[in-house]
C-alpha cells in the first residue's frame, strides 16, 4: 500500500508547487485597481535587471547569479536522466516488457538536458550582465526551485521506483564485479527511444524550433553589450523574433515547454502545470519588459507586441 501512495505523493507535491506558483501571478495579472498593490509587490519580488525597481536594494543578489540556476539544473537533470535511463534499460527485457511511459520520461529528460546545457553555456559565454544588475532574493530562490522541480516533473511517476532501483543496485555492488552493472548494449540502450509514439517526435520538433530561436535571441541580447565601457547602456534589440515581439527569448521558452507537453502526449497533468507556470511567469515578465522598452526609447517600434505576435 505504501509503495502505491508514495509515488502519487511525489506527483501531487509537484503539482502543488506549480499551482502555488501560478496562482499569485494570475491574481497579479488581473487588470483591476484592486490588485495594483499586489501586482507591484510581485513585480518587486520577481524583478531583475532593467525591470527591477532601482530603489530596491535590500535582499538582492547580482543578476549573474543566474548561472547558479543552470549549474543546479545540469547536475540534477543529468542525474535523473542517467538513473532513469539505466532503470528503463534494465527493466526492458522484451517487447512485452516495453514501458512506453518510462522511456518517454527518458526522452523528455534528454530534451531537458539539451536545454539546460545550452542555458549554462549561454550564461557563461553569451550573456554580459551589467555590473549593477541585480535580482531579488525571492526570484533567485524561485529559479533554484524551478530548475529542481521542472526536470523532476518530467519523470515524477517513476521517481521512487527509479531511486529504489539505484539504491538496490549500489547495495548489491559491494563485493560484486561492478562491470555487471555498467555493461550496456548501446543499441538496446537507444533503440527503445526509436519505438516511441509519433507525438513524441512532433513535440521534439517544436522543442527544437524554440531551442534554436532562443539561442539566436540570446546571442542578439548578448551582442548588445560588447563594449565594457558602456556596460550599463541599453539598446533596442533587432533581428530574429525581435522583429515581432519584445521578449522573443520568453516566447521561444514557451515553445520549448509546449514541445515537452506535446512529447508527453498531452495527458500528464504535472507537465501541463509546469507549462502553465512557464507561460504565466514569462507573460508577466514580458509585459513589464515591453513597458520598460516603450518608456525607455521614444523610437521603439510600434508594431512590436510584448510576447505573442499580433495578440499581446
Amino acid at each position: 500500500m505504501l509503495n502505491q501512495v508514495l509515488p502519487m505523493a511525489v506527483v501531487w507535491l509537484l503539482r502543488a508547487v506549480w499551482i502555488v506558483g501560478i496562482f499569485p501571478i494570475v491574481i497579479a495579472s488581473f487588470p483591476s485597481s484592486k490588485f495594483y498593490s499586489f501586482h507591484n509587490l510581485l513585480l518587486k519580488l520577481s524583478g531583475r535587471g532593467k525591470i527591477m525597481d532601482s530603489s530596491s536594494k535590500k535582499l538582492v543578489v547580482p543578476q549573474n547569479f543566474f548561472c547558479h540556476f543552470y549549474i543546479v539544473a545540469v547536475i540534477w537533470t543529468t542525474f535523473l536522466l542517467v538513473v532513469t535511463w539505466v532503470y528503463a534499460y534494465k527493466t526492458t527485457n522484451s517487447a512485452l516488457n516495453f514501458k512506453h511511459g518510462l522511456w518517454k520520461s527518458v526522452f523528455l529528460l534528454l530534451l531537458m538536458e539539451t536545454q539546460v546545457l545550452r542555458r549554462l553555456f549561454e550564461s557563461i559565454y553569451v550573456f554580459k550582465y551589467s555590473p549593477s544588475a541585480r535580482m531579488h532574493i525571492a526570484g533567485y530562490l524561485t529559479g533554484l526551485i524551478f530548475y529542481t522541480a521542472a526536470p523532476l516533473s518530467l519523470c515524477c511517476t517513476y521517481t521512487l521506483e527509479v531511486f529504489e532501483f539505484v539504491a538496490d543496485m549500489f547495495a548489491e555492488v559491494k563485493g560484486i564485479d561492478i562491470m555487471k552493472f555498467v555493461d550496456f548494449d548501446l543499441w538496446a540502450l537507444l533503440s527503445p527511444l526509436m519505438q516511441l509514439e509519433w507525438h513524441v517526435w512532433i513535440g521534439a520538433a517544436f522543442f527544437s524550433w524554440g531551442w534554436v530561436h532562443q539561442h539566436h535571441c540570446h546571442a542578439i541580447l548578448g551582442s548588445l553589450r560588447r563594449n565594457d565601457k558602456k556596460s550599463n547602456d541599453y539598446a533596442i534589440p533587432i533581428g530574429d523574433w525581435f522583429e515581432s515581439v519584445s521578449s522573443p527569448h520568453y516566447l521561444s521558452e514557451i515553445v520549448i515547454y509546449g514541445g515537452l507537453v506535446i512529447a508527453s502526449g498531452f495527458s500528464d497533468i504535472t507537465i501541463w502545470l509546469l507549462f502553465g507556470f512557464v507561460v504565466a511567469n514569462l507573460v508577466f515578465a514580458a509585459a513589464e519588459t515591453h513597458r520598460w522598452y516603450v518608456r525607455k526609447f521614444d523610437n521603439y517600434p510600434s508594431n512590436r507586441y510584448a510576447i505573442i505576435p499580433f495578440v499581446y
